[in-house]
Parts: C-alpha cells; structure tokens; sequence
C-alpha cells in the first residue's frame, strides 16, 4: 500500500491488530482459569476423554467472557491510608481531615450520636452489615439502617440491659436483661422469654449451627437452638461468673475470659474446657478473634494486650495499654476501646489510626462494620462511627452476606440456612478433621501371632553377627556364646512381662466382678443397678 503523501510512519494512527486483542484476552483470562490443564494423555476410556476435554473447553471459555467484562466487573480493592515517607506518619491524621477528602456518601457514614442519659452503650452488627443494635444499659434499644441511616425501631425495656445480639437475620434480635435474655422481633415485640437461661452476663449467635450461646452469673454456658427452641446443653464452667465471651468466626467455637487470668474455649459436646491458657495475672477484660481462627487477641487487668497464635499457644505481640473492649475487623485490623480513646493496629500490630473522645465519655464496646470501612463504638454518651481506610472487605458474596438483598432474597437464604444447618458436634477446634478418615484402632493381638512374633524375636537374637576382636580374652568362644544367650533372654523377658501383665489385669477383673456379686447377693433386684456407681 502506498503512503498517502504529506504523512510519515510516526503520523499514522495507532492501529491495534485483532491478534494484539487476542493476545491481552488470553492474559487477562489466566487468572479466571481453574488450575492448569487437565493431563489427558493417559486415559483409555474415549467417551471419559470426550467429557474431560469438552469441560475443560468450559472452562476457558468462561475465563474468557470473564476477561472480557472485567472491566465492567471488576473486583474493588481495598486500600489503607499511606505516608508519603517515613516522618509523616498515619496515626497523626484526624477523623476531619479524612472526612475533607473523601466522597460525600463516605463521608456520612461518620457520625456521633448523642444520648447522654441512658448509656453506656453496647453495639452488635448484622453479618452482612446492614443494620446495627444499640442497647443502653439503662434499657434503651434501637434498631438502625446503617445504609440509609434510617431509625428501624426503638423503644424502652424499663430495666437493666447487658448484651444485645442479632439471630438469623434481623427480624429477630436477643436481649440480656436484668433477670433473663428475652427475644424480640423487628417491631419491638417480645416473642419469647428464656427463663433456663438465668440472669446472663453476655451473648452470642453461631449463624451455622442456629445456637443462641449465654453466660449467666451462675458460671453456666447455655446453648439453645433457636429453630427447634430446644435447650441442647447446659455447662458449668466452675470458674466464676464472666461477662468476657467470644465466638471464633473459623470453627465456632466459644472463649471464655474469667477473673484469674484464664481464656478458656468450648464446645456443646464437652463438659471440659478444650483449651485452658492462662494469658494474664490478672482478670481478663477483653478477647478477639482474627477471621482466620489462628491469631486471637486478649487484654486484662495487668495493663496489657496479647495476640496469641493458637496453633503453637505463644505470644506473638505484648502491647502495654489498659483496653476494656477489641476487636478484628475483616482485613486483620485490630480496633481497641482505651477508656476516652479508640485506636487501630495494622496487620503487623503497629498503631495505623487513633482517634480521642471528649473528655468524660468512656468507649464500652468496639465493633467493626462488616464490607465497610467504618469502626462503630458505644460509649457513656451514645454511639459513634469513624471511618477506616481498609478495615472492610471490598467484595462481598451474595451468597453468604448481601448488604442490598431483598425480602424474597432474605427468605432464601433463611430456608437454605435451616437445610445447611451444622449439627453442634461439628464445632471443633480442627474442622477441617470433619470428612476424613478415622485411624483404626490398634487391636490386641492373639496368641498365634503372639508366638510368632516371640519366635522371630529369639531367631533375631540367635543369629550371628561379625563381633569385633577385642583384647584381654574378650572375644573368647566362651564369652560370645554367653553374650548371645543374654540377648536371647533380653527378647523371651518382653513377652513374659506383656503376658504377667494380661494375667493380672485379668485377674483384677474376674477380682471385681466377684465382689460386686457378693454384694448384689442380698440386695432386691431394683436397688441391684446402683451397685458399684459413684455417688453424686
């Protein structure tokens, strides 16, 4: 083709080739393919070749329309407040100054509500943070759409009020008054009344298994499945009233902080702690847990804060502060409640922001927004909200929280929720052990292969090995036959001890049923089943 005149190469219009497309095409679809390519070379069976081959072509194609609409879909990222250099440092920048430079709809969702006369306050957010509870120790309840910040719900309880939780979703909500946690739906209603309960310090909700957790001032640990309304467990902890609890997100289960410096964690399906750790010297005030289940932060009455790594029980981070509330939020953020202050560690545990009350107000609870950057604290004078750059998962999935799902979504998820439902024996500290294979228990061996076994041991025994010459008549034909009759008795002695051993246990127990039977001789036949139990 020849060059139009007046116009050099450099003046021609950057033209991008179909192939240079296709090319950027198949880049972007990488990262959507699921793993490498599926080896199909070794298989005999043509119409299994044929699936395999025809899913794969599934597969990229997928990736590709994906690659094709990302940047209609694209995915947010979430980003933290940086310094430009190593003076400036984040912690130093004021809740007003962040405001300044943020989008209007950003910049509503900090806030200070003032209610002076019934505080303090405690908070507790939906999973999928749409709605937050206010609850006023005094006995105010609230009920609010954090999106639109409208007033859902309020009322007075006329009594002491010491937790507040959402159940399934926020239709219904739990309460902890003065006597017993009570349960109320959106409009303020009370639907039930949970005397077996007691007089309960704190409370809990685990989404997956439908189980209401309490603890009461009676050292007990009450699970209740809200689906059925059936009391599935009472325990008793015997170490003291705590108001200190907390479910963790990964495996369920529950963390108990008591007034001897101990962190204790729970299960429906054990009368015993699973883990007891003794974390401070003093009275535990506080305990988090990271979304990952491994890191766990506590604080007590010694002044200090510790984040623990739970799958090898050490200290990872001793901070030196009075903290009387924390909290995780979805990235790893730490947030705690320091009397008038409220201050957040990033994920290496450094201060990332702080922010100061007025003088007087005392922060009661910390709470992170779920899908937000916004850290919600109750205090003696009402409830605030500051925003935190990074704090909030970007992404959320409609199918495990949707912050905007509607009322036919809502019903949906309810009803899936009940047929997923986890039974209470799956919560554990591993459960990732769920689905796998139980080792077989090693069985007694019998006496065939006991004599085999002991056979083979003496012809080990018997054997000769090449001995080392040795001076001073130690390599006499007298002396090594004497040595290999020793070794010969060394292999006979294990088995005669394994079979003395059997022998007496079998003859304490023969011991035992005799005697009970000595005992149930004179006793009528209905008083003959209590023979031999503990009493309680």
């Amino acid at each position: 083709m020849e060059k139009e005149e007046g116009m050099t190469e450099t003046d021609q219009p950057n033209l991008v080739s179909e192939q240079d497309i296709l090319d950027n095409l198949e880049a972007k679809a990488k990262k959507y393919l699921r793993g490498s390519k599926t080896n199909l070379e070794g298989l005999t069976d043509k119409k299994l070749t044929h699936k395999l081959k025809q899913k794969e072509n599934y597969y990229i194609q997928s990736a590709k329309t994906a690659a094709r609409f990302e940047e209609y879909l694209k995915p947010s990222e979430g980003g933290f407040l940086e310094a430009e250099n190593d003076l400036e440092k984040t912690w130093k920048f004021k809740q007003e100054e962040i405001v300044k430079e943020v989008d209007l709809r950003s910049a509503g969702k900090a806030f200070d509500m003032i209610l002076p006369d019934l505080g303090p306050y405690t908070i507790n957010y939906l999973p999928n943070g749409r709605y937050v509870l206010l609850a006023g120790r005094k006995g105010h309840l609230a009920m609010i759409d954090a999106l639109n910040l409208n007033l859902v719900k309020e009322f007075q309880v006329r009594e002491t009020v010491r937790d507040v939780t959402f159940l399934q979703n926020e239709q219904f909500f739990a309460v902890a008054q003065k006597k017993y946690p009570y349960i109320y739906n959106r409009q303020g209603v009370e639907i039930h009344c949970l005397k077996e309960h007691g007089k309960t310090l704190k409370l809990d909700y685990l989404e997956k298994h439908f189980l209401l957790v309490s603890s009461n001032s009676f050292s007990q640990l009450h699970y209740q499945d809200i689906s059925t309304g059936q009391m599935v467990v009472t325990i008793k902890t015997g170490l003291g009233p705590t108001g200190i609890m907390r479910s963790n997100p990964y495996n369920s289960v529950i963390s108990l902080g008591h007034s001897g410096g101990k962190l204790t964690m729970w299960k429906p399906t054990s009368n015993k702690p699973l883990i007891t750790m003794l974390c401070h010297s003093g009275p535990l005030t506080a305990v988090a847990h990271h979304s990952n289940g491994n890191l766990i932060a506590t604080a007590g009455m010694d002044g200090k804060v510790k984040i623990w790594d739970l799958r090898k029980f050490e200290t990872v981070k001793t901070i030196h502060e009075r903290c009387q509330t924390l909290d995780f939020s979805q990235r790893g953020l730490l947030g705690l409640g320091l009397g008038s202050r409220v201050q957040v560690l990033k994920d290496d545990f450094r201060v990332y922001m702080n922010h100061s009350l007025a003088k007087g107000y005392k922060v009661e609870t910390v709470r992170f927004r779920p899908y937000e950057d916004v850290l919600g604290f109750g205090h003696s004078n009402g409830f605030s909200n500051i925003l935190i750059p990074g704090s909030g998962e970007p992404n959320f999935d409609s199918f495990v929280a949707n912050p905007f799902e509607t009322l036919k979504q809502r019903r949906q998820k309810e009803v899936h929720g009940l047929l997923n439902k986890l039974p209470p024996e799956s919560i554990m500290l591993e459960p990732d052990r769920i689905g796998t294979v139980r080792e077989r228990r090693r069985e007694k061996p019998g006496k065939k292969e006991r004599e085999e076994r002991r056979e083979k041991a003496i012809e080990e025994a018997k054997e000769e090995r090449e001995e080392k010459k040795k001076t001073k008549g130690r390599s006499k034909p007298s002396k090594l036959a004497k040595k290999k009759q020793e070794e010969v008795f060394r292999a006979k002695k294990r088995f005669l001890e394994e079979e003395k051993r059997e022998k007496e246990e079998r003859s304490e127990k023969r011991a035992k049923v005799e005697e009970r039977e000595e005992m149930v001789k004179d006793l009528p036949v209905s008083l003959q089943r209590f023979v031999g139990k503990k009493p309680v």
